[in-house]
Order: C-alpha cells, then sequence, then structure tokens
C-alpha cells in the first residue's frame, strides 16, 4: 500500500485531472447520489500531501476514479482507511427472480427505511449496467399466477380504493413537486406491499396489486430523479419492472423504461437513453394512443440529446399522429393523464431547444403555455425557463422578454413546487444571460435566481 499522497497524486496523473477538478466531480458525484456534503476546490491538494479525507469523501472518490479509470479502485490502493460507508450499485439486493415472490421482495428491499441506509452509497448505474434490467424484463418468459393463498381474503374494492390514493399523489405531485410528495408515495408504497404479503387474494387481485405497487415505484423514481437523486431514482424503477412483470403489464414496464431513458440524457448516457426509449417502444402492444404517444416523446427526447434530427421529427409526427387516434373501448391507464396537447408541445418545444432550432422550439413552447390549464405548476415553471432560453439564444436577443418568463419560472419554484430538474434549466438560463450580465435587469434576474439555484 502506497502512501495516501503517492497514491492520490498517481491516480489523478492517470486520470489527467488536477485537484480542483476532483473536487469538482466529486461534488457532482455527491449531488447525484444524494449527498448534501460539498468539498472546497483546493482540499485535494492537502490530500496529495498526505491528508486523509473525512467520510464520505474516501468511498466517493474510490467509486468515482473506478468509473474514470474503467477497473476497481479500493481505498487500500488509496492508502485511507474505511470511511464506513458501503459503496454498492444502484442495483444492489435487486438480482432476484422475475416471479410474483420476486417482485414483493424487490419492492421490499428499495422501500426500507432511511435510518437503515445511512451507512450505505449506492453508486448510479451507467453504461450497459443502465440497461441490463430493460433488458431482462423484456425476454423473461410471463411470469406465473399472482395469487396468494395465505393470509385474510382481501376484495377487488379494496385495490380500487388503493388505486385512488395512488391516482391522488400523482396529482399531488403535479402541484407540490418531489420534495414534499416522496414521503407520503413511500408510505403508500408500505401500505401496498403489506397488503401484498399478508392478504390471501385471486390471480386477478394479485395483478391488480402488483401494478399498484409498480407505478407506486414508477412514481417514486419519478420524484427522486426530478429531486436529483438518481441513483434512488433507478432502485425505484428496476423494483417497478419487477411489478411489471408480475402484474402482466406491459404498458406499465415500457412506461418505466420511458423514465429510465429520460433520466439516462441526463446523466450524459446518450446512446443508453435511445436504447431504452426504443425498447419501451418495441415492447408495447400499442393498446393505449395515450401511452403510445408517451413512448414516441420519449424517444425524441432521447433522439434531440443525440442532436439526430431527422428522428427526432420522426419520433414527434409519430407522437402527435397518436394522439388524436381513436380512444381504446376499455380506456386509457390512469397513469397516462398528462399527456394531452399542452404536453407534446411543451416536450417538443424541449427537444428543439435541444438541437437548438429557436423558432421551432418557440413555436411549441408557446402552444404549451396556451393550453395549459396552470401556470403556477412544475410543468409551467419549466416551459417558462426553457421559453427564455430561446429569447436570449436567438440571433437578436430579446432580454425583456426572457426575464419576464426567467422571473415567473423562478416565483412558481420558489413559492410554489420543488424540483430540482426544473432549477437547472433556471441555471442553465442564468447560463445563457452571462454575456448580458452588465445590463441592470439580468443583474437584478441573476441575483434574484441565486438562492433558488443554490439549493
Amino acid at each position: 500500500m502506497a502512501p495516501s499522497g503517492e497514491a492520490i497524486t498517481h491516480l489523478l496523473g492517470e486520470v489527467g485531472w488536477q485537484p480542483e477538478q476532483l473536487a469538482r466531480r466529486l461534488n457532482e458525484c455527491a449531488e447525484r447520489h444524494g449527498r448534501s456534503e460539498r468539498l472546497h476546490l483546493k482540499t485535494p491538494y492537502k490530500w496529495k500531501k498526505g491528508d486523509v479525507p473525512r467520510s464520505p469523501w474516501p468511498s466517493l472518490t474510490m467509486a468515482l476514479l473506478s468509473e474514470q479509470l474503467q477497473r476497481t479502485i479500493t481505498l487500500d490502493e488509496l492508502g485511507w482507511p474505511d470511511d464506513g460507508f458501503e459503496a454498492l450499485p444502484a442495483s444492489a439486493g435487486l438480482e432476484l427472480p422475475w416471479s410474483p415472490a420476486g417482485a414483493l421482495q424487490a419492492a421490499e428491499v428499495v422501500n426500507e427505511s432511511e435510518g437503515m441506509m445511512h451507512r450505505r452509497m449506492f453508486l448510479t448505474l451507467l453504461g450497459s449496467a443502465l440497461t441490463s434490467p430493460a433488458h431482462e424484463w423484456l425476454i423473461t418468459p410471463p411470469s406465473r399466477a399472482a395469487a396468494s393463498t395465505t393470509g385474510r381474503p382481501l376484495s377487488p374494492e379494496v385495490v380500487d380504493h388503493l388505486d385512488a390514493v395512488t391516482a391522488s399523489l400523482r396529482r399531488m405531485d403535479d402541484h407540490l413537486g418531489s420534495g414534499q410528495t416522496l414521503g407520503l408515495v413511500r408510505q403508500h408504497l408500505s401500505t401496498v406491499v403489506g397488503v401484498l404479503r399478508d392478504r390471501r387474494y385471486a390471480d386477478s387481485v394479485g395483478r391488480r396489486l402488483h401494478a399498484t405497487a409498480g407505478e407506486l415505484l414508477r412514481l417514486a423514481g419519478w420524484l427522486s430523479f426530478d429531486n436529483g437523486h438518481h441513483s434512488q431514482a433507478q432502485r425505484f424503477w428496476i423494483a417497478g419492472l419487477y411489478q411489471a412483470h408480475a402484474a402482466g403489464d406491459r404498458g406499465l414496464g415500457a412506461n418505466i423504461l420511458g423514465f429510465m431513458s429520460c433520466q439516462a440524457k441526463d446523466l450524459g448516457q446518450l446512446r443508453q437513453s435511445i436504447t431504452l426509449a426504443e425498447t419501451a417502444r418495441a415492447s408495447y402492444p400499442a393498446t393505449s394512443p395515450k401511452v403510445s404517444t408517451i413512448l414516441d416523446l420519449r424517444a425524441a427526447e432521447a433522439y434531440a440529446n443525440n442532436r439526430s434530427v431527422t428522428d427526432t421529427r420522426r419520433a414527434l409526427d409519430s407522437a402527435f399522429d397518436r394522439l388524436t387516434d381513436t380512444r381504446p373501448d376499455h380506456g386509457d391507464p390512469d397513469w397516462s393523464y398528462w399527456v394531452n396537447e399542452a404536453q407534446a408541445h411543451a416536450q417538443a418545444g424541449y427537444c428543439y431547444v435541444k438541437l437548438e432550432d429557436w423558432s421551432r422550439a418557440r413555436e411549441h413552447l408557446r402552444a404549451a403555455l396556451r393550453l395549459q390549464s396552470n401556470e403556477y405548476t412544475r410543468e409551467g415553471a419549466l416551459r417558462n425557463a426553457l421559453l427564455a432560453t430561446t429569447y436570449v439564444q436567438q440571433a437578436q436577443p430579446d432580454l425583456d422578454k426572457a426575464l419576464a418568463l426567467g422571473d415567473q419560472a423562478v416565483q412558481t419554484l420558489t413559492g410554489q413546487v420543488t424540483s430540482a430538474r426544473c432549477i437547472k434549466h433556471v441555471r442553465n438560463l442564468v447560463g445563457a444571460l452571462g454575456p448580458y450580465r452588465r445590463t441592470p435587469a439580468v443583474r437584478a434576474f441573476c441575483q434574484d435566481a441565486k438562492d433558488l439555484i443554490a439549493t
């Protein structure tokens, strides 16, 4: 074991980073894993001189350097003692049978109390590890019967009540955001898991219960992702795939893959984002136009981030075409309620922002804002921030319009809803306004946004 100063100096040289770069990447890594701690940019210089970092920086450094160098770096190699954290991939504990029993265990594993997890750190899945659960879900044969023969009998009406609570939580998220809703979702998930485990029910009721648990796990993953906790989101979504399989619900599973694709693009995993989006589209039997629209929009986002203009436009055209298709006799899944013309325009606007086609982006985002029923929501804040960005980035910037829209987004995110994902777009807007900081109105807006961005 080399002295710690020599080891970290050697590894930094191998990866090509200065100490300040290591500190920045570690702060990003901490944020990605839901940690609140942050490093001063000069601190790693002390490590090069032999100082031993405090927890959780040894485990985070080990994980980050292993990721960069594509080999396992240990604390022993770094010359640092164990800091008490167990660093595990987000899929840890979820290598389970694709059966109702495996699905139940997966839900119990990911919904364990936070007190049991405070010394455990889950590392965000990247590369092929991101798409592996999707592939397993896709190729696994249909699940066996989901009935239970132990405990007191359960009537289908109870599932109706559980689903009504789930629907309320979905809509609560629209108005409160991720920060205030996740705890309630986890509590309700615990109730559903308890019913799955302890009651007696027929196969049809069991499949409905697994679908309910799967949708709650999908929602918990979305709330975690929206709040910037990527590894936690991945754990919920993988467990959700187990539930979708046990329920025999291809639409639910495809929807989860769509959300995983959305996260992958935010993580810079662009090829994996496309793979997940196309797997979702290919796996769904297209029985609901709304669900098909959702999956097409996810694919469009993935292609837009990869700067594939033709594929983006093709996916958007398909989404708008499907949105007007006749509704099926059996109805659409309740979780697809959010897809409407306003949302389709909003996501098309996002795609064209990524493609830097400012006029088309503005056309769609204006339509989305015109059609939305309530501007003081997370989606309203996101649309305002994106539209503001188009006014800054166009050939002749219109700062007055950009600042008015930016102010609206900041007010909503400060007083109405919480969303780390939307705050990131406000941060991007502030960055785009950088060249105009000498303008008093721009300087005032950036100052107003400062506290929000700091969160």
